[in-house]
């Protein structure tokens, strides 16, 4: 069983490094116009929250995610040339191993704890009463 889920794992790191190589194809200057249309398509529907068939719904919520994702990279793969894919693919290994930037993480942070207190500054008048 551990080698069945260690192959899964395997399979959606390669997702997800190929889900950013289509988004970092849709934008190189190197790929074809048509290809570009596609990657992008292909990455915006990956990173998009909304999906064809919503998750929510039993067995075929994710069924889309299964099938319709592997099968749009895969078409795109095979539409932008071998040595400019594999170059893809190691930018986004690089961009996915590279560490969040600890700056966003505090703005973040800051707006979370300032949005906690401005809420509980307000709600202190009703709460008091």
């Amino acid at each position: 069983m551990a080698l069945g889920f260690t192959a899964v794992r395997r399979w959606a790191a390669a997702l997800k490094r190929d889900v950013m190589a289509l988004w970092l194809a849709a934008r190189d200057p190197r790929v074809a116009w048509y290809a570009k249309a596609l990657a992008g398509s292909v990455a915006a529907y990956a990173l998009s929250p909304i999906d064809l068939i919503p998750d929510f719904i039993p067995v075929l919520g994710y069924l889309d995610d299964l099938i319709l994702l592997p099968l749009g990279i895969a078409a795109v793969v095979r539409l932008i040339p071998v040595p400019l894919m594999a170059d893809l693919r190691h930018r986004a290994d690089e961009l996915i191993a590279r560490p969040g930037s600890r700056i966003s993480a505090g703005v973040i942070v800051v707006i979370w704890l300032t949005a906690a207190a401005s809420l509980a500054a307000l709600s202190w008048p009703a709460l008091s009463d």
